[in-house]
């Protein structure tokens, strides 16, 4: 998978824009970011519930990996892009963006 195709997946969900800071593209609601992409563009962080993710991680220690260090205090974890297909990727940035915007929101976008 590319950034290519997470754009366009998020450019379909509702509040979902794109920024670049220093040099990364992030995907926000408000000032929230919900995925955001290595410099080389080979990684993705994605918002995931903190509880869960080292379950995820050690589960499929192939595809997911823990945030750095510095990340490790916010509901996050991190993709080898090349690892995963588009139904994985579509999976992971919708709910990652579900844990960002109301739930009426969430639940319009489902319909």
């Amino acid at each position: 998978m590319t950034i290519e195709d997470a754009r366009a997946i998020a450019r379909t969900l509702p509040r979902s824009y794109e920024v670049v800071v220093r040099d990364q593209v992030k995907f926000r609601v408000g000032r929230l970011v919900y995925a955001a992409f290595s410099r080389d563009e080979t990684i993705m962080g994605f918002g995931f519930p903190r509880e869960e993710r080292a379950s995820l991680v050690a589960a499929e220690p192939e595809k997911f990996l823990l945030p750095r260090p510095s990340d490790m205090r916010y509901q996050w974890v991190d993709v080898r892009l090349a690892a995963i297909d588009a139904d994985e990727l579509r999976e992971l940035l919708v709910d990652a963006w579900r844990m960002c915007v109301p739930k009426s929101v969430a639940g319009a976008y489902g319909e």
